[in-house]
């Protein structure tokens, strides 16, 4: 899968796209997942790259993340995004726990997120124009951006599970 781009140009069509994506992301991941049982768990994508196990909870850790910052776009004059370092998070003591526990939040997640998401929708002008200040990119990032890039971080994930699968360990 190709880099995300950060500067492509996104009408309301595409943004509804990628938020239905975000919507059926948990239904992609289950279907990708009844592929995994204990002993491929462990299998990386690529050597040295993070375990199935690892990305499904950081898919968890990532997409919550994501809902808290487009909360904090709608609601908030936050200025800032609170960066958190996910090569960290992926290895705590959590990221070894069955992933069964990190699938239900993420159902559960998306559900609600891509419902909200649709709420902003409706009012553009209000919402598609706030930012927030990623510190680490030094960059400004929108409820547009945050939409495109977790509409395809999902998807970016699903295909290193898909190739652990392949390759094996």
């Amino acid at each position: 899968m190709a880099d995300f781009n950060w500067d492509a140009p996104t009408s309301m069509e595409d943004l509804l796209n990628c938020v239905l994506q975000i919507q059926q992301f948990p239904d992609k991941l289950t279907r990708i997942l009844k592929n995994v049982n204990e002993e491929n768990r462990n299998f990386r994508y690529r050597d040295g790259g993070w375990t199935i196990t690892q990305i499904v909870h950081h898919l968890m850790d990532s997409h919550l993340n994501a809902y808290v910052r487009t909360k904090h776009i709608i609601a908030q004059d936050t200025q800032e995004i609170q960066p958190y370092d996910e090569n960290i998070w992926a290895s705590q003591m959590d990221s070894e726990f069955p992933i069964e526990s990190s699938v239900i939040c993420v159902i559960g997640l998306h559900q609600r997120w891509s419902l909200l998401l649709l709420e902003a929708l409706k009012v553009p002008v209000v919402h598609l124009v706030k930012q927030l200040y990623h510190p680490e990119s030094k960059r400004q990032v929108s409820l547009s951006d945050l939409i495109r890039y977790y509409a395809w971080h999902g998807d970016h994930h699903l295909e290193q599970i898909e190739k652990a699968l392949l390759i094996g360990d």
